[in-house]
């Protein structure tokens, strides 16, 4: 949309990264299987421009795992409106933190205990 535009009529870069942590935090709640918060995002870089219309994709993957943490790396692709060719627009690594219901962190193996465990 028009507000999500920079001043040269480019998607701006914060929209992308926005909707590139709900991706992430897409995966990290899935794979911790509840409250994953993001705590950090780094190594960005924005090596294409994205136009509106276009549509958005975003691939992520998990690249580590700590004692309650899980780093997700994030790549967003563009295809254009009107045909099939396709950019990449962004890539990054969001950290993110397991919580526990008193929203304190919590490990992430107990993440992967079923309910009947």
């Amino acid at each position: 949309m028009p507000t999500d535009l920079n001043p040269y009529g480019g998607v701006f870069g914060g929209w992308l990264m926005s909707q590139m942590a709900l991706g992430a935090g897409s995966l990290a709640s899935r794979e911790g299987k509840g409250k994953a918060v993001v705590v950090s995002a780094t190594d960005f870089a924005f090596p294409g421009a994205m136009q509106v219309g276009d549509e958005l994709s975003v691939y992520c993957e998990i690249a580590a795992r700590g004692n309650t943490s899980l780093t997700i790396t994030a790549e967003a692709i563009a295809r254009e409106r009107n045909g099939e060719a396709e950019t990449k627009v962004a890539q990054g690594t969001f950290k993110f933190v397991l919580l526990d219901e008193e929203n304190k962190p919590r490990a992430v193996n107990a993440a992967a205990l079923s309910v009947n465990d």
